[in-house]
């Protein structure tokens, strides 16, 4: 049964300029494996937690850095949870959550269901 859906959108541009007018935003949002030379996967990798953040029904107190971003041996990527999130996940009864990131034309964008 699906028990959260969530999207969203980021202009890779926008996401570009916020990082480099906002001293230590990056490490706020990302785990050191997440960090990349590239702004459009880090686009990505935020679209994908604000999307996450979304399915879950955007509590508060959820810590960035307590989901990460990672790729499986194929390549499709995947969440790897600890902390606050791995707390709300098994509180919600959470059993897979699926992800989907893709970038064109200066936007990335993620999608995020949770089943039980």
């Amino acid at each position: 049964m699906i028990l959260g859906l969530g999207i969203d959108v980021t202009q890779v541009s926008r996401f570009s300029e916020a990082a480099e007018r906002t001293p230590g935003l990056l490490d706020k949002i990302f785990t050191p494996g997440e960090h990349d030379t590239s702004m459009q996967r880090m686009a990505g990798r935020f679209a994908a937690k604000e999307a996450f953040a979304k399915a879950l029904g955007a509590p508060t107190g959820l810590v960035w850095t307590d989901v990460e971003v990672r790729k499986d041996a194929e390549g499709k990527p995947y969440f790897s949870c600890s902390g606050t999130v791995a707390a709300l996940v098994a509180e919600r009864g959470i059993a897979s959550i699926h992800l989907s990131i893709t970038h064109d034309a200066g936007i990335a964008a993620a999608v995020v269901v949770c089943e039980s």
